[in-house]
């Protein structure tokens, strides 16, 4: 069978990613993935025409992609839809640090792992949460414990230990860490920022710090104080019917608390160093969503709009991701309105925005640097 070697181009990546976030990809050998956890999961890691990017690989839906990842001829990888050659593919080499263990034994991949450029961990594997009618129904961080690949609490002293190798034997350039959320009134926050400040220290690599809005507002600036450089506050939807539904224990905060906190947040880091996750395909109204994500933009915040990834486990693992076409509804009004306001996940410092693969949002941006330089950005309609 012929090849036709066509390859994407500009706004023809972009639309690529993110038809293949929403209809997986097929692949012929096993890839480098992220099966579960707090956040995105199913997650096979590569860049694609050397835009960093994750794709479902494992989930049932996807023996029906049309989308496969095979090796060409000379040994190189690309994404071919039938015949169609369509992006150069780049696979995700396993982490050199993933072979030590500390001390006592524990390996480093089950403090850390390395999300493409990005060190990664849920630092407290357990959340208040979980296991009860509160419990977020698109979330899997009780699954990767309960399957023994984690530890319930990794210390401050650990994960600088494991960020220092990521850094030295795989170029990690940022560390995102993550909390369940604790039934402190800090939710967890100042654990995971005392664990940032500790890798920041070790390593000096910036640092994210994720976990819900604090009882005392307060929290956030001593969060600062430690010198994290980015944080993210997830309300992961607009749409106050669905975050009940889905995100009971959340819902309670109310989703003008979450605003409270941001903004707090933007006043100690700056506008752009704070982010939310939204996900787009819990049967939301797409209006409250896109006017949710205008109105945080407008305080500073980038809001993180990535589709549904049903986690195995999950309470939600038997959905599947949200159409191209309603991921297309909310990038064509969000990524105009974030160039208008001057945000850009180029400015944000660590994190999931920084990275940006699990979203179609980053391909449709421009001015991300070398690996993005001369992409069009999406036609500046603004909704």
């Amino acid at each position: 069978m012929s090849t036709d070697t066509r390859t994407a181009a500009g706004n023809d990546l972009a639309e690529l990613i993110t038809d293949l976030q929403s209809r997986g990809m097929r692949v012929e050998v096993p890839i480098g993935e992220r099966r579960s956890g707090a956040g995105p999961a199913d997650a096979g890691m590569l860049y694609l025409d050397g835009v960093a990017t994750t794709v479902p690989v494992s989930a049932g839906y996807v023996a029906d992609s049309p989308y496969t990842l095979r090796s060409d001829d000379d040994g190189s990888w690309a994404v071919y839809e039938g015949s169609v050659r369509l992006a150069d593919a780049s696979l995700a080499p396993r982490p050199k640090y993933y072979d030590l263990t500390t001390a006592d034994g524990i390996p480093y991949w089950k403090i850390a792992l390395m999300h493409l450029d990005s060190m990664a961990s849920t630092v407290l594997q357990t959340c208040a949460y979980w296991g009860n009618s509160d419990q977020c129904r698109f979330c899997g961080i009780g699954v990767t414990l309960a399957a023994g690949r984690t530890i319930a609490k990794k210390t401050p002293a650990m994960l600088a230990e494991v960020a220092v190798a990521a850094r030295d034997l795989d170029g990690a350039v940022d560390a995102t860490l993550t909390t369940g959320s604790t039934a402190t009134p800090d939710r967890g926050a100042m654990y995971v920022a005392r664990c940032g400040a500790a890798v920041k220290e070790a390593a000096g690599l910036p640092v994210q710090v994720q976990f819900e809005p604090p009882r005392d507002l307060d929290v956030i600036d001593r969060v600062a104080d430690l010198g994290i450089d980015s944080i993210g506050i997830h309300i992961e939807t607009f749409d106050p019917a669905v975050l009940a539904r889905v995100a009971p224990g959340k819902a309670r905060w109310g989703i003008e608390a979450y605003f409270a906190a941001w903004e707090r947040a933007v006043q100690a880091l700056g506008p752009g160093q704070v982010s939310t996750y939204v996900i787009v395909g819990m049967g939301e109204d797409p209006q409250l969503l896109i006017e949710g994500c205008k109105r945080a933009i407008d305080i500073g915040v980038y809001p993180f709009v990535v589709p549904l990834r049903p986690v195995p486990g999950s309470l939600m693992q038997d959905e599947t991701p949200p159409s191209k076409a309603q991921m297309d509804e909310i990038y064509h009004a969000i990524a105009p309105y974030m160039a208008l306001k001057g945000m850009s996940s180029a400015q944000v410092a660590a994190g999931c925005a920084r990275c940006g693969a699990c979203s179609g949002l980053h391909a449709f941006e421009t001015g991300k640097g070398d690996l993005r330089d001369g992409r069009p950005a999406l036609p500046l309609h603004v909704v």
